[in-house]
């Protein structure tokens, strides 16, 4: 069976994963990369990928090339784009500098296709019974219903962390009037959601690294550097207690905190707003964090295709996800 590269280009980041895939489904992760780009950044009203941004994704993407092909000069590669590229007015500027990098069509998919695989991914890793999935990128956040294991709502909104940002936030110190101004706009966009009436109370399937982030700062805090972040669980009180850390500090005080990265010191505000404000809409206590999104659900999607099996995930956690 062949060797499958997944690639994942979102707003914020890029990454790779290689695996090899097995006739029954299963597969082995032989690598994981990651490179932040910020593709969304100063894209602005007009919706334009930045040249230096386009130049930083095609580095990343030639290096990545490098390195799946050592495992196999014939692996197969599936990749997709999100909300940048599929908001951007230059869009065909990048997919074909896209094509002259790496030898083949970009597949940029849409909001809705998008929730679609965040659902399968998690749904191989966690296994969900009632929850609200969230998925906070660079430039949209992806928000899907379960219920009894089942998908029964999913929307995506033109909101993440780079472009709540780049509108509304101070990338230092975030002002009183700012904070408002961003909290405005996101609460707009979620009340506008009527299905959300139906997620009252159900606990919140984080995705996406800014939202991971508050799980990596948790587990310092906890001195929980043992257990993965892939099911860690938070409740609405300690996220709210580390928002409000990170809202008094200068962006030099928010890269020391532990478990935050220094490419996401100028964004993590905007980047934790989503799922600060639902936590609060749906009044929900309790955030189980996923490291299995979309980068996750395209390839099981594409084993599937490729074996005619169900996936056999080894890296699934057997923790079932409910209401309390």
């Amino acid at each position: 069976m062949p060797t499958l590269a997944i690639l994942d280009l979102g707003s914020n980041s890029v990454r790779m994963m290689v695996n090899r895939i097995n006739a029954d489904g299963s597969y082995e992760v032989l690598d994981r990369r990651q490179e932040m780009v910020r593709m969304s950044a100063g894209m602005g009203d007009e919706k334009v990928i930045q040249p230096d941004a386009i130049d930083r994704t095609m580095v990343a993407l030639a290096e990545f090339k490098e390195i799946y092909t050592t495992f196999d000069e014939q692996v197969h590669v599936r990749a997709v784009a999100t909300a940048a590229v599929r908001q951007a007015s230059n869009q065909a500027e990048f997919l074909a500098r896209f094509k002259e990098t790496m030898g083949f069509d970009l597949t940029v998919i849409s909001g809705d296709q998008e929730a679609v695989y965040d659902f399968k991914g998690v749904m191989n890793s966690l296994p969900v019974n009632d929850a609200l999935i969230l998925d906070t990128g660079g430039a949209s956040t992806e928000m899907i219903l379960v219920k009894s294991g089942k998908m029964v709502q999913r929307i995506s909104v033109p909101i993440g962390a780079v472009n709540i940002t780049e509108a509304h936030l101070e990338k230092d110190l975030v002002s009183a009037k700012s904070l408002f101004n961003a909290l405005t706009a996101t609460n707009k966009y979620f009340h506008d959601i009527a299905w959300l009436a139906n997620a009252v109370n159900l606990p919140i399937i984080a995705i996406g690294g800014s939202n991971r982030t508050l799980a990596k700062i948790m587990r310092h805090r906890r001195n929980q550097l043992d257990l993965p972040v892939h099911g860690y669980q938070m409740t609405k009180d300690e996220v709210d207690d580390i928002f409000a850390e990170l809202l008094g500090d200068n962006k030099a005080e928010r890269i020391g905190i532990r478990g935050l990265s220094k490419a996401r010191g100028d964004i993590i505000i905007g980047g934790v707003l989503p799922i600060v404000t639902l936590l609060t809409i749906i009044d929900s206590n309790k955030v189980i964090f996923s490291q299995s999104g979309i980068r996750e659900g395209v390839l099981f999607a594409t084993i599937e295709e490729l074996t005619n099996q169900h996936v056999l995930n080894p890296e699934a956690r057997q923790l079932t996800i409910d209401a309390d």
